[in-house]
């Protein structure tokens, strides 16, 4: 039964894997073990995922970068009215 179970899951995987390929990226990052503890640590007691992780940090990372880039903090906050030498470049 459990080899039955393994074939259909395999048979579904390579049936689906452009789709998802498609939907989702994965990065094949590392991180040194001990902090990596220390995060997943921090996650589980504070009840977070790591895909709430990554877009905490993107966010923090794009407030921060929007602090000394005013194209982008205007873009950001939906202001799009700009002096012309204000106007990005395209």
């Amino acid at each position: 039964m459990a080899t039955d179970r393994s074939i259909k899951d395999k048979r579904y995987e390579e049936k689906h894997k452009e789709e998802r390929k498609a939907k989702y990226m994965i990065w094949g990052t590392s991180v040194p073990r001990k902090y990596a503890e220390e995060i997943n640590e921090f996650l589980a007691k504070y009840g977070f995922t790591k895909v709430q992780l990554i877009e905490a940090g993107f966010k923090a990372l794009m407030d921060e970068a929007t602090e000394t880039n005013t194209s982008l903090a205007k873009t950001m906050d939906g202001y799009d009215d700009f002096f012309i030498s204000e106007k990005p470049k395209a």
